[in-house]
């Protein structure tokens, strides 16, 4: 029977049950004085729902966000000549853990206390029981309204129980608030075995998706809130996690134990934890495709001078993310991202004559940037036809690589022949820019970082590897003396990253077979490449790769990392798989930024040593935190 562990709203054992002074004042919304008053009615109820999810609309800030930060997909130069740049008061707090001074006195991305970009997800998990406790209240609101409300409720203190999970592994389930005569035993919380951690989001999940809307129908008044189809969408990775290796049968945390003697990781291997997700997976895509999700098509603004079918096919990759709202996007988050001036280069002399409308400094590793496939549609260093040996020798822009790279501008062989997806997502030296004013892809912009507007100008507003994230720029997007940016809103998944997730499940369960090529290639073809059985047998040193349950595994963590690049999943997806430490085994590389010649420029050199090992898959909990409660263990290797 899974243990359910309560929480105390007073102030008082407040502090004593989730430690550090006065973090646990706020127990309503600032702009209410009292719970009688938050639940008077409906609107006052509402106003409270809206309280509760304003920690989730929070994660939609890339900075906060460890899939990001310390996915090794973009590094944040250090030292910068004003380290703060990214917004102040230990902004940078995520990326800074790849360089090894993550701890356990003040840890970065504290969610467990809310610190060094963290958020209180305790805090947040409380104000979703004090309105569950409390929805009965209003007499002006509908039962129907009352039953969603509550669902939606439901949904995000199971997120942010998850959340928790994916970061610390074991966790105590705050399930609901614990009267004021509550003795010391029960305020001081204990961690629960991470499968019932598990079990226990999955049973919010089930009881939210009954009584909510299976899509948003007013959009004008309700856009961001929850929908039975999403909350199936986080069901089906949820499970998904469960059962990937970080979290089932993992024999690197078996010594991980309560001080009871409760296992806490099961060394078990349990493949019916992959059944259930792919049966979650399977009824998420049902639900997302009823509710109408399909694949991007494109959506133009106006002014467009000329567009070759090749910068369409760019354009419509790179609008499944950045066009909001739009039928791919299985969900998404009302905040906009606010960092595209770290992630564009600049390409225009107005741009460069504003230091300040352009920083630069989101930074993608040599190492990411080779990801992406061969125009075949393989790993460039599988392709026998790709010359993998000679990537880093010069070669001119020819009339064949026209709309992606500057024709007559010498840039490194890497570049070439490569799949649309590494165009659409990266820019290099080099590359075609086709937005920030020009909307002529016969005579566009272009980066030219060896000694053009996109050299660094200086120690502080540069990038340090030489290549750009360019997914998350939208084309409309200009920057100058005065910058006009193309906001959007942040997805949190995509029908094609649910679609892969399936294939994963499939491969996992059943090994390789045309259900899982199915998925696979509907992702494929969208992006202009053949599919796995083809590009493998015609193309691959291993043409034999994608008939074994390892082989196709491998195919298809690939294939995910390449398709939700920048997005903020691939983090997460490294440390369920177990696989970030062989991404950060070696320092993150890049060119010689600094040097205005281009066969300076083109030297490889290291960007940022990495310090990733086994502990850091999991985080610390804050040492102040175990001594307020000694019921707490800290994370094994901390």
């Amino acid at each position: 029977m899974q243990t359910i562990i309560k929480i105390f709203i007073s102030t008082a054992l407040s502090i004593c049950l989730l430690s550090s002074c006065n973090k646990y004042l706020d127990v309503v919304p600032d702009d209410v004085a009292t719970l009688e008053s938050a639940f008077a009615n409906a609107n006052e109820t509402q106003a409270y729902l809206f309280g509760c999810y304003a920690t989730m609309q929070a994660l939609t800030d890339i900075r906060r966000n460890a899939g990001f930060t310390t996915s090794g997909e973009v590094m944040f130069p250090y030292p910068l000549q004003d380290q703060t740049t990214l917004g102040g008061g230990g902004g940078d707090a995520g990326f800074s853990i790849l360089r090894g001074i993550q701890n356990s006195a003040n840890p970065l991305l504290n969610y467990w206390d809310g610190y060094n970009m963290g958020l209180n997800m305790w805090q947040a998990i409380r104000k979703c029981n004090i309105f569950l406790e409390n929805v009965h209240i209003p007499l002006d609101l509908p039962e129907f309204q009352r039953k969603r409300w509550a669902a939606e409720a439901k949904f995000l203190k199971a997120y942010f129980h998850y959340w928790l999970i994916r970061m610390y592994g074991p966790i105590p389930i705050v399930d609901v608030n614990l009267p004021v005569n509550a003795s010391i035993d029960d305020v001081r919380i204990k961690q629960q075995p991470v499968d019932s951690c598990f079990s226990y989001v999955v049973r919010l999940l089930d009881e939210a998706i009954v009584d909510l809307p299976p899509v948003i129908q007013n959009l004008a008044a309700e856009q961001g809130r929850i929908s039975a189809t999403i909350a199936k969408a986080v069901k089906a990775e949820v499970l998904a996690t469960a059962a990937s290796p970080l979290f089932n049968g993992n024999r690197d945390y078996v010594a991980m134990k309560r001080k009871d003697g409760t296992q806490l990781f099961s060394a078990a291997y349990d493949e019916s934890k992959w059944q259930l997700a792919m049966a979650a997976c399977k009824d998420a895509i049902d639900a997302a495709t009823a509710a109408g999700a399909n694949l991007y098509q494109l959506r133009l603004s106006g002014g467009i001078v000329h567009m070759s079918d090749e910068t369409r096919r760019l354009l419509t990759i790179q609008g499944a993310f950045v066009d909001s709202w739009n039928p791919e996007q299985v969900w998404t988050l009302n905040p906009q991202f606010g960092w595209q001036y770290m992630a564009s280069p600049r390409v225009t002399a107005d741009a460069a004559a504003n230091v300040f409308a352009v920083y630069s400094n989101f930074s993608v590793p040599i190492g990411q940037s080779e990801l992406f496939y061969s125009k075949n549609g393989v790993p460039i260093s599988e392709d026998r036809t790709w010359d993998y040996k000679n990537r880093y020798k010069l070669q001119v822009g020819d009339d064949s690589h026209a709309y992606y790279i500057k024709k007559g501008y010498t840039t490194v062989k890497g570049n070439f022949n490569r799949e649309p997806r590494y165009y659409a997502d990266v820019a290099f030296d080099g590359s075609v820019w086709f937005g920030s004013g020009n909307l002529d892809d016969n005579n566009p912009n272009f980066v030219n970082a060896v000694n053009g507007f996109a050299a660094p100008p200086d120690q502080l507003r540069y990038n340090a590897t030489g290549y750009w994230a360019k997914k998350l720029v939208p084309y409309q997007t200009t920057f100058g003396q005065t910058s006009v940016q193309q906001n959007y809103s942040w997805p949190f998944m995509r029908l094609t990253s649910l679609w892969l997730l399936y294939a994963e499940c499939l491969n996992e369960v059943n090994g390789p077979g045309a259900d899982a090529f199915l998925w696979i290639d509907k992702v494929r073809e969208r992006a202009g490449l053949k599919g796995v059985a083809e590009s493998w047998s015609q193309y691959s040193t291993s043409p034999n790769k994608y008939n074994t349950k390892d082989g196709l595994r491998a195919i298809i963590h690939q294939e995910r990392r390449i398709e939700t690049a920048f997005e903020g999943q691939a983090g997460w997806d490294l440390r369920r798989w177990k696989e970030l430490q062989n991404v950060l085994s070696t320092p993150l590389q890049g060119w010689n930024v600094f040097n205005r010649t281009t066969e300076g420029y083109y030297q490889l050199r290291i960007a940022q040593q990495t310090v990733f090992g086994v502990r850091n898959y999991l985080y610390p909990i804050q040492d102040y935190d175990l001594l307020t409660n000694p019921n707490l263990v800290q994370t094994l290797y901390w």
